[in-house]
């Protein structure tokens, strides 16, 4: 950690103090390969990741003083920006209290979930909806998403007291712990029609037993891979069963979340409205002090988050 003055913005510039900051799987391969798409960390630089804060002083004509915006700020606890393209700086529009919401289902996991969902894994009515990483940030609202959608929804994730939260909050018509489940023998009995959309977030073995067991034209929405994110480096998972998408004229799709970003104000309506009328509700696990970023990160690989994980880094005005 290290302490700096707080910086004064330059001419076109602006100063956020920033609140909440995002934990992602991603920040992993930020310092290995840049995750692909862009030069990997260095050593002593700041590291990379999205927040949500208010502006507190500006000299940008398109940014105003006490307005609040969510972007790459990084691991800092003031950020000063030009408002380009690189930062991906988005105003707040649809404001629900607490802010924390705009990086979570207001925001890109948010948004990840609403176009994975519907542009990838197009659900029509009364299909079955397979969710893993179920109440992880993104799974936790696909599964209310499905059912705003008229389909029936399984979950899974790990653990008792995370199944529980699928069905008791979250709206999962079912759940599946895949440390104590067979899932194979758990999908059978759940989805004893077949798996019409898979929305996978963990990849692996779990994502082979779910391939077992889609329909003709499933539509797999492959989100992330965490279980492969480690271990799959070195000695990637054999997928058995891969044959099957195309003996079923099924689809297994990914997706960079930011080719929709003409339509984010889209997800962020939908989802907002959809909160007011009590039709979805969101979960946070939120730990306190900038200093526990990094345990925060370590959280999402030991699978103990639940719904999105976030640091708050200054006091919620709001």
């Amino acid at each position: 950690m290290v302490e700096t003055p707080v910086p004064e913005p330059k001419p076109g510039e602006f100063v956020t103090r920033v609140i909440y900051s995002s934990l992602a799987p991603v920040m992993r391969f930020y310092m290995l390969d840049g995750a692909a798409g862009e030069k990997p960390l260095e050593m002593g630089e700041v590291m990379r990741g999205r927040a949500v804060g208010q502006i507190v002083a500006s000299r940008h004509p398109a940014f105003k003083e006490g307005e609040i915006v969510q972007g790459k700020m990084g691991w800092q606890e003031y950020a000063v920006s030009d408002g380009s393209p690189y930062w991906m700086m988005y105003k707040v529009h649809q404001r629900i209290v607490p802010v924390s919401t705009a990086l979570g289902v207001l925001g890109m996991t948010g948004f990840t979930a609403y176009f994975g969902l519907f542009d990838i894994g197009k659900p029509k009515t009364c299909e079955m909806v397979l969710v893993s990483g179920a109440a992880g940030g993104v799974g936790s609202s696909v599964g209310q998403v499905a059912k705003i959608a008229g389909c029936s929804v399984v979950g899974i994730a790990g653990g008792p007291d995370k199944c529980a939260l699928l069905t008791s909050k979250l709206g999962y018509d079912a759940a599946i712990d895949y440390k104590a489940d067979d899932v194979t023998a758990a999908l059978d009995r759940l989805c004893p029609k077949g798996i019409d959309v898979f929305f996978d977030n963990v990849g692996g073995p779990i994502l082979d037993a779910a391939l077992s067991r889609i329909n003709k034209y499933a539509r797999v929405v492959s989100c992330g891979g965490i279980s492969q994110y480690i271990a799959g480096t070195k000695d990637p998972y054999p997928l058995k069963n891969a044959y099957l998408i195309g003996r079923l004229n099924a689809l297994l799709q990914g997706f960079f979340i930011y080719d929709f970003e003409a339509r984010f104000a889209e997800a962020e309506q939908a989802m907002a409205g959809w909160i007011k009328d009590g039709r979805l509700t969101y979960q946070e696990d939120i730990l306190d002090g900038f200093e526990r970023m990094p345990e925060a990160l370590i959280r999402l690989y030991q699978g103990a988050n639940r719904g999105k994980q976030l640091v708050r880094v200054s006091a919620d005005p709001f």
